[in-house]
C-alpha cells in the first residue's frame, strides 16, 4: 500500500454514497456486455484515428509503468471517440522472450504456462482500470498463427537478400548464453537484459541487413521533426551515424588481395605513418599467421586478453594503448610509403572495414599509439593557417619543396604533437602533402578522392555506426528461423506450405542456457529431410531474436488471427500508420528503429503505401518512488493491484494523470491518490445534486458558470492534443469546484448552469475517470455511454474574457489556480502567483529559482 493510503480508504465509501468499487464494477460488466469500444467496420464512414500503447511484456502482474503509459493512451483514444472519429485502440502481448524462459527454467515450468498464466492475469488488470481496448483485436506473439508470420517475413527478406548468414565476432552474454544485438549492449558494455558483462565470441549467427537501409532510416527521420520528441529523433540519427568520406585501398606486402579502409580525412592520407588492424579480424589472423613464431605467440596472448574487455573499455580514451606489431608492411597509395601494420584494440572488427590508416599528428588515439611504439609522427595540416580567403603563399625550400612550419618556426614548437603529446585536430590549410598543399580541408578531400579514383586506389564513400541486426538466439521461447541446413552444405528455407514451424513440446528439453539452443536437441524436431532431395537436413536450431516480433505487431492488429496473411493490405492503406504511439523513451533505438526498417522493406514489397509506422509519438516519464527506479530487489515497489484495492481505479489514474507532464519521471511520493478520491467524489454529488431536466435552456443558466463551462471545453482540446493532461485535471477540478459553489450559494441546484456544467464535467472527466463519468451521465438522465457522447461545442459569445483561469506550476506540477483580469501584466499575475497561499505551502523551503510568466493563462516557477 502507498504513503497516501490510509486504512479508512474513500475508494469503498466516502460518506456521501459514492461507493468507487461498486460503481468500477457495475460499468466494467457494462462495457463487456455492450463492447462499445470496438472499431467501427468497412460501413462506419466516421474519420479514422489509430492509437496504439506499445504491448506488454507479460512478466507478471500490471505495474505502475503500466499504469501510466495505457492511462496516457487511454486518454488519447477517449478523447478522439468524443471527437468523431472512428478509432482503433487494440492491445496485445510481446509473449516471446528470455524472461518467460528464465523464469521457468527456475520454477521448472513450461514457458507456455506462466506466459499465458501472466497474460490471464494483465487482461483482468486492464479491466479492472477501465482502458477502453477494442478486445476483438488481440494478439500474442508467441501464437503459432502470429509467429507463422515473422516466418514468412524472415522469409521475404531472404529472398531479397536481407537476411544472410555469416561468420562474425559477436556480442555475447555469459549469463543468458545468448548472442546480442549491438543495440541491445548498455553503454557501460553490459547486457540490457542480464546485466552481465557482454564478451565477445565468433559464432555463425543470422542477419538482417539493416545497413541497407541507413540513407533511409537516417533521412526520413525529417519526416517525423515535430512530431516525435526531439530527444529520440537525436538518438536515432546517432545511433544510425553517418560519416562520409573515402575508402581507400591499401596494397598489403606479399599479400595479392588489397586492403581497404575507411577514413572521414582521406586528405591527411600523406600524414599517415602506421597502419592498424583489428586483432579479431579475420586480417589480423591471416597477417599474424605469416609472421615468426615469436610474433604469433605475442598475437595469440594478446588475442586472449582483447577477448576479454568490453568495446567500452577498448575505446576509452585515458588508458595506455597496447599492441603487436605484425611484422607486415603496407603500402601508402599516396606516396608509396611502407606503413608498418600492428595489431591493436582500439580498433574494431565492425567500425569500416576493421582496419585503419593512423595517422597520429591529427588523431588522438592515433597519437597515444604512436607515442606508446615511438613511431613517426608527421603533421599535414598546418591549424595556424587561415582557412578562409586567398590561399596563403607556401614557403618552398632550395629543391622546391614545401616548407614546414612547425620544423623551421621555432615560435610553433609548442604545436608539435610530437612533443606535445596532442594531436592538431583543428582546420587549415594542408602542408606536406604534394599537390594538396595549400588547400583547404573541403578541398583537398575533393582533391585527394579524384586523385584516388584517377589511381584505382579509392573512391567517395560512407560509413555507419549502425550495423546489421544480429536476429539469431540460442534459446527455446522464440520464433523457429524457418531455414533447413542440407547435408551439402546448403541453406534452404522450409517451404511456405508448412509454416508455420511451431516449437515443440518443451517436456524433456533442458531449457537451461548452456551457449546452444535447446532446439538442437529436440531430434525429432530439428531432423527432417532436404525439401529439393529429400536427403537428410537439419532444422536451424535458433530462434529469432524477440524485436522482430514487435517490429510490425502494428499491422497483425488490422487483421488479427487472418489466416491467409500477415496483415491486409487493403486495411492498412484505411488505418495505417499509427496515429499516436505512447511508451517509454528507452526503446528510442532498438523497437523503433527495426519498425522503422521493416515499415521500409514493406513499403518496398508493395504491402503498405507509407514509409514511417508511427506518425505521432508520445514517451512517458518513469513512476518512481523517493527519487529512484522502483525495483523489487531494493523493496521500493508500488503494487499496482494494491494501489487499485485501496484507491479505485478512477482515483489511481486521476492521480498519475494530474502527477505532472507526460514526458517527465513522477515521483509516487508526490501522486496524491487520496487528494484524486475526494475531487471524483464532489464531482459526482454534483451530477447527484442536479434537479434540472435534461433538456433546460443552458442560457437561463448562471453566466460565471457557464463562462468556466464554454472555456474549458475551448481550450481542452487543444490542451489534450499538447499532451497537458495535467492541466485539463486542474480545469476540471476548477470547474466542480465552481459548479458547487454555485449550488451551494447561487440559484442552487436547479440552476440550468450546473446541470451544463455536471454534463461537461462528466464527458471530460470520461478521458482520465471513465467509471465515474459513465456513473455521472447516467445520474444526469442519459443513456450509456458518455465515452461515445460528441464533444460539446463552446458558444463563441463565452469566450470573450474579462477574467480568465490563470494556472500557477512549480516544476511542471499544477499547484494552483487564479482568476486573473484577462488583461493582465506579466508582473502582477506573477505577484499573486507568489503570494498565493496554495504556492506558499507548496513550496516550503524551496526557493523560486526561475519564473516563466505566459499572461494571462501560465505562470511556471523552477524551483530547488
Amino acid at each position: 500500500m502507498s504513503q497516501n493510503s490510509t486504512p479508512d480508504s474513500a475508494a469503498s465509501h466516502d460518506g456521501g454514497g459514492f461507493d468507487a468499487h461498486a460503481v468500477e464494477r457495475k460499468w466494467q460488466q457494462r462495457w463487456e456486455q455492450a463492447d462499445p469500444f470496438k472499431a467501427g467496420g468497412p460501413e462506419d464512414t466516421r474519420p479514422r484515428k489509430y492509437v496504439l500503447a506499445m504491448f506488454p511484456y507479460p512478466s507478471g502482474d500490471l505495474h505502475m509503468g503500466h499504469a501510466e503509459n495505457y492511462l496516457y493512451s487511454d486518454i488519447v483514444a477517449r478523447f478522439w471517440r468524443h471527437r468523431g472519429y472512428n478509432v482503433l485502440n487494440p492491445i496485445g502481448w510481446d509473449s516471446f522472450g528470455l524472461p518467460a524462459e528464465n523464469a521457468a527454467i527456475k520454477r521448472g515450468a513450461d514457458p507456455r504456462e506462466w506466459t499465458y498464466d501472466n497474460i490471464a492475469q494483465q487482461k483482468t488488470g486492464f479491466r479492472s482500470y477501465g482502458v477502453s481496448f477494442d478486445w476483438n483485436r488481440v494478439l500474442h506473439t508467441s501464437d503459432p498463427d502470429y509467429y507463422q508470420w515473422n516466418q514468412w517475413l524472415f522469409q521475404r527478406l531472404h529472398e531479397r537478400g536481407l537476411a544472410y548468414r555469416k561468420d562474425a565476432s559477436v556480442n555475447w552474454d555469459p549469463v543468458d548464453q545468448t548472442v546480442l544485438a549491438n543495440e541491445q549492449v548498455l553503454p557501460d558494455g553490459t547486457s540490457e537484459r542480464s546485466g552481465a558483462v557482454v564478451v565477445k565470441k565468433k559464432l555463425e549467427q543470422w542477419y538482417f541487413k539493416i545497413t541497407d537501409y541507413a540513407d533511409r532510416l537516417l533521412d526520413d527521420l525529417n519526416q517525423l521533426e515535430g512530431r516525435w520528441p526531439q530527444k529520440v529523433i537525436r538518438m536515432q540519427r546517432n545511433w544510425i551515424g553517418r560519416s562520409v568520406g573515402a575508402d581507400i585501398d591499401f596494397e598489403i606486402e606479399g599479400r595479392d588481395e588489397k586492403v581497404t579502409v575507411f577514413s572521414t580525412r582521406p586528405d591527411t592520407l600523406h600524414g599517415a605513418t602506421f597502419f592498424v588492424v583489428a586483432p579479431e579480424s579475420d586480417l589480423a589472423a591471416e597477417l599474424a599467421a605469416g609472421a615468426s613464431k615469436q610474433v604469433q605467440e605475442r598475437f595469440a596472448e594478446y588475442l586472449e586478453s582483447v577477448g576479454r574487455q568490453t568495446e567500452i573499455e577498448r575505446q576509452s580514451t585515458d588508458r595506455p594503448k597496447t599492441g603487436v606489431f605484425l611484422e607486415r608492411y603496407a603500402i601508402n597509395p599516396a606516396n608509396g610509403e611502407r606503413l608498418p601494420v600492428w595489431a591493436a584494440d582500439y580498433v574494431l572488427a565492425d567500425y569500416g572495414h576493421g582496419a585503419v590508416m593512423a595517422v597520429p599528428a591529427h588523431d588522438q588515439r592515433d597519437l597515444d599509439f604512436a607515442r606508446a611504439f615511438d613511431l613517426p609522427v608527421k603533421v599535414v595540416v598546418d591549424t595556424t593557417a587561415p582557412i578562409t580567403g586567398a590561399i596563403p603563399v607556401i614557403d618552398l625550400d632550395e629543391e622546391g619543396n614545401p616548407v614546414d612550419p612547425l620544423a623551421d618556426d621555432p615560435s610553433l614548437d609548442d604545436l608539435d604533437p610530437a612533443r606535445t603529446g596532442v594531436a592538431l585536430a583543428g582546420e587549415g590549410r594542408m602542408i606536406n602533402s604534394g599537390s594538396l598543399d595549400g588547400l583547404s580541408k573541403r578541398n583537398a578531400i575533393a582533391r585527394m578522392i579524384e586523385e584516388l579514383e584517377a589511381k584505382g586506389a579509392g573512391r567517395a564513400s560512407k560509413s555507419y555506426r549502425l550495423r546489421d541486426w544480429l536476429i539469431s538466439r540460442q534459446r527455446f521461447w522464440g520464433t523457429p528461423i524457418p531455414m533447413i541446413h542440407t547435408d551439402d552444405g546448403r541453406i534452404v528455407p522450409v517451404p511456405e506450405d508448412q509454416l508455420p514451424l511451431t516449437l515443440p513440446d518443451a517436456a524433456g528439453l533442458d531449457l537451461a542456457p548452456k551457449g546452444t539452443s535447446p532446439l538442437g536437441a529436440a531430434t525429432d524436431w530439428v531432423e527432417t529431410v532436404d525439401p529439393e532431395t529429400g536427403r537428410p537436413a537439419r532444422r536451424d536450431p535458433d530462434t529469432m531474436d524477440t524485436f522482430v516480433d514487435s517490429s510490425w505487431y502494428f499491422l497483425r492488429f488490422l487483421s488479427p488471427g487472418d489466416p491467409n496473411e500477415a496483415f491486409s493490405p487493403a486495411e492498412a492503406m484505411k488505418w495505417a500508420p499509427v496515429d499516436f504511439y505512447i511508451g517509454g523513451v528507452e526503446h528510442a533505438i532498438l523497437h523503433l528503429l527495426y519498425a522503422r526498417f521493416i515499415t521500409k522493406v514493406l513499403y518496398d514489397m508493395g504491402l503498405v503505401d507509407f514509409t514511417e509506422p508511427f506518425s505521432s509519438l508520445i514517451n512517458q516519464g518513469m513512476i518512481i518512488l523517493g527519487g529512484t527506479k522502483m525495483s523489487k530487489s531494493k523493496g521500493n515497489l508500488v503494487v499496482f493491484q494494491d494501489e487499485l484495492d485501496a484507491h479505485g481505479a478512477d482515483a489511481l489514474r486521476v492521480a498519475l494523470a494530474f502527477a505532472g507532464p507526460v514526458e517527465d519521471d513522477k515521483d509516487w511520493n508526490d501522486v496524491s491518490t487520496t487528494g484524486a478520491q475526494k475531487f471524483l467524489s464532489r464531482a459526482w454529488r454534483v451530477a447527484h445534486d442536479v434537479t434540472s431536466a435534461p433538456d433546460v435552456v443552458w442560457k437561463d443558466g448562471d453566466v460565471g458558470l457557464r463562462r468556466i463551462t464554454h472555456r474549458l471545453l475551448a481550450d481542452a482540446p487543444t490542451l489534450v492534443e499538447q499532451t497537458k493532461f495535467n492541466v485539463v485535471v486542474a480545469r476540471l477540478m476548477e470547474l466542480v469546484n465552481a459548479t458547487r459553489k454555485v449550488i451551494d450559494t447561487g440559484a442552487g441546484a436547479a440552476d440550468p448552469a450546473v446541470r451544463e456544467a455536471a454534463e461537461a464535467t462528466a464527458m471530460i472527466l470520461d478521458l482520465f475517470a471513465p467509471h465515474t463519468a459513465e456513473e455521472m451521465w447516467e445520474t444526469l438522465g442519459y443513456e450509456p455511454f458518455v465515452g461515445l457522447v460528441p464533444w460539446r461545442h463552446a458558444d463563441p459569445t463565452l469566450l470573450v474574457e474579462e477574467s480568465v483561469t490563470a494556472v500557477v506550476q512549480i516544476n511542471g506540477k499544477v499547484r494552483a489556480t487564479l482568476e486573473v483580469p484577462a488583461r493582465i501584466e506579466p508582473d502582477a499575475l506573477e505577484k499573486l502567483a507568489r503570494e498565493d497561499a496554495r504556492v506558499v505551502r507548496a513550496l516550503g523551503d524551496k526557493t523560486i529559482a526561475r519564473a516563466i510568466v505566459r499572461a494571462p493563462k501560465v505562470v511556471s516557477f523552477s524551483a530547488n
